[in-house]
């Protein structure tokens, strides 16, 4: 299984950042508007990702919350390893300090076959 995963990330390395985050009503307004405006500009400035994708998720909520899913494509993990290096960890900060608990994020990450 290991030989098989180094032989298909040399083949293709492209790499899927996959940031979902859920959402509370009360904040989604000014979330939507400051993922739009301000974080995602800032992450797409790191230089690290060539393209991203904002999405809703369709489902309905018991708590009335929102999921989104921000995708960000990056040409190798080498990339993704700066990304967390240099970048990552202030940019977090600033949206946990602007949302709270308000704002939920777990992170994946998928290589692209």
């Amino acid at each position: 299984m290991l030989i098989k995963k180094e032989i298909s990330t040399q083949i293709n390395d492209m790499i899927l950042y996959n940031v979902t985050i859920n959402v509370a009503p009360d904040i989604e307004k000014d979330f939507l508007e400051w993922m739009r405006g301000t974080h995602i500009p800032e992450v797409m400035a790191t230089g690290i990702f060539t393209e991203h994708k904002f999405c809703r998720l369709i489902h309905q909520s018991d708590d009335g919350s929102t999921n989104y899913a921000i995708q960000y494509f990056t040409e190798s993990m080498a990339k993704m390893q700066e990304y967390e290096s240099k970048h990552a960890a202030a940019l977090r900060a600033k949206t946990q300090e602007r949302y709270k608990e308000k704002a939920l994020a777990f992170r994946t990450l998928l290589e692209i076959l």
